[in-house]
């Protein structure tokens, strides 16, 4: 690829953000008006809202400037400056020295110039998503949203638009539900390795973008703090997201006061606006109960008593577009979806599109396979709730951040279970997490024996009109699955109804938040 370096010329003035003593001020006045105040104990009154239980799916989108070079992953502006890294090498031999050609010269071919956001929320819509999560801004500085704070922003340099709020309300026209995500707090280190020899980071004229560049073995000064709080407190107030997601590095012990002061202004400028709203963190960033916990590329190890969020990638490659992508398959996406919702968990899952604004067609494909298997079985995920047993079956997977559960090799024995009662119903719902070849299902959970159920009223298939042919034996509940459930995309669906509760009994899920 052959690309011009940036013409600095041409380049907007600095922005002067030394004095934020109005700005935080103003945090301040929001955090003292309640009901939340910046301390972990009130913090901790928080609890997530209905409409986030009951969504189960959303998309998650990496974009910026460094799907350009497409080489390796989201971290090329990182690597690219890491002298001996094969980012480094490609760099060189593809662009030129850093010192000439650097991360900024990316910019301007970053231009989206065929993004369509209308387009991408009717993709989302389809796949089955209830709500949108956009990257605002990444590690790298780059901004995808019009701010006061940085020149460095996608209003100004590359596609010359707000791309974001062009996103945002396209999701609001389509009746989903809109986020945000910042991972900037990384960013006082990510472009260090630029510092060490002869590039563009050591130019003080793009000290805006490259940022402090620290040791990443030394906490952030206050003054990088303050900046990381305020571009936040402008997206939250610009953008008005219903979920705010945050990546690594809020869990530096020194962003705790930045982090409550955050949380305390975000739920309070939610209840002016009347609206319910997520904070999604990582590690040990938050105390616990007051926002919701995120798992990256993993799994709970079983039923939580409270949501929680698995973020995934359609990629075991990047999070962004580059070239040469590992994909999982649908059906291996379909069963960790069902392996999050049966523990009480959303997916928020990623594509990455590329920098003229398209989404690359093996994942808009992805996406349709998600959305035609969930238009059959969605009765299995939105609104339910976990059951007595989040699951069964042989394949034993790991728990935890980056174990990616889609890469375990299911077959059509291993199930999860979700729940789901109506007046004068109570379902449950054996979901497999492979197809069927043979076409017929063994569930053990509830065969006759199992002292997980009582009687069964009627069993039926998900997508058939038809009844279906079942046996409950001693050892499993035998089920027959029609034609054309054995080829789809994902494993099918049995929906199990038991006979209702006793007059007078009703059931509580965890805290009484679904009765």
């Amino acid at each position: 690829m052959t690309l011009e370096p940036l013409d600095a010329a041409g380049l907007p003035q600095p922005v002067d953000v030394s004095d934020n003593t109005a700005d935080l001020a103003r945090v301040d006045e929001v955090i003292a008006a309640g009901p939340f105040d910046a301390t972990w104990e009130s913090l901790s009154g928080y609890r997530p809202p209905r409409w986030f239980a009951e969504a189960k799916f959303g998309i998650f989108l990496h974009w910026g400037a460094y799907s350009v070079p497409a080489f390796e992953t989201e971290w090329y502006p990182r690597n690219m400056y890491r002298r001996g890294s094969p980012a480094f090498e490609h760099h060189v031999a593809t662009y030129g020295p850093q010192s000439t050609f650097g991360y900024k010269d990316f910019l301007p071919a970053f231009r989206m110039e065929k993004f369509d956001p209308a387009e991408w929320v009717a993709l989302f819509k389809r796949a089955g998503a209830q709500y949108v999560v956009p990257v605002a801004e990444h590690h790298d500085g780059y901004a995808m949203y019009e701010t006061k704070r940085s020149r460095w922003n996608a209003a100004l340099i590359g596609p010359r638009r707000d791309v974001m709020k062009d996103l945002l309300t396209a999701v609001d026209d389509a009746w989903l539900i809109r986020g945000a995500s910042s991972h900037r707090a990384e960013h006082w280190f990510f472009m260090n390795g630029g510092l060490e020899f002869d590039s563009d980071v050591r130019d003080p004229a793009y000290a805006d973008l490259y940022g402090p560049a620290l040791r990443k073995e030394i906490s952030p000064t206050e003054r990088f703090l303050e900046d990381w709080l305020l571009r936040t407190v402008e997206i939250i107030d610009n953008y008005r997201p219903q979920l705010l997601y945050f990546d690594t590095g809020i869990e530096e012990p020194s962003f705790d006061p930045y982090v409550r002061r955050l949380a305390a202004y975000y739920y309070n400028r939610a209840a002016e606006w009347g609206r319910e709203v997520v904070i999604n963190y990582k590690w040990d960033a938050f105390a616990s109960g007051a926002a919701v916990p995120d798992i990256e590329r993993g799994t709970a190890p079983g039923i939580q008593s409270m949501p929680w969020q698995n973020d995934t990638s359609v990629s075991r490659t990047s999070w962004s577009w580059v070239e040469g992508h590992d994909y999982k398959t649908a059906t291996e996406l379909i069963a960790e979806l069902a392996d999050v919702v049966s523990k009480n968990g959303n997916l928020l899952l990623n594509i990455g599109p590329k920098p003229d604004g398209t989404i690359p067609d093996p994942e808009a494909r992805l996406l349709e396979e998600i959305g035609a298997w969930l238009a059959v079985n969605g009765e299995a995920i939105f609104g339910t709730t976990p059951w007595t047993t989040y699951g069964e079956g042989p394949t034993q997977t790991l728990a935890g951040s980056f174990v990616d559960a889609s890469s375990a090799h299911y077959s059509d024995a291993d199930f999860r279970f979700t729940t789901m009662t109506e007046v004068g119903h109570r379902y449950v719902y054996a979901i497999a997490l492979a197809p069927s070849p043979s076409g017929r299902l063994s569930i053990r959970s509830f065969a006759a024996s199992s002292r997980l159920v009582g009687e069964i009223r009627d069993v039926r298939v998900l997508g058939h009109s038809g009844t279906v042919q079942w046996r409950r034996g001693d050892e499993a509940l035998e089920v027959e699955l029609p034609e054309e459930s054995r080829s789809r995309a994902g494993g099918s669906v049995v929906r199990i109804e038991l006979e209702p509760e006793r007059d007078g009994e009703r059931i509580d899920f965890f805290h009484g938040l679904w009765i």
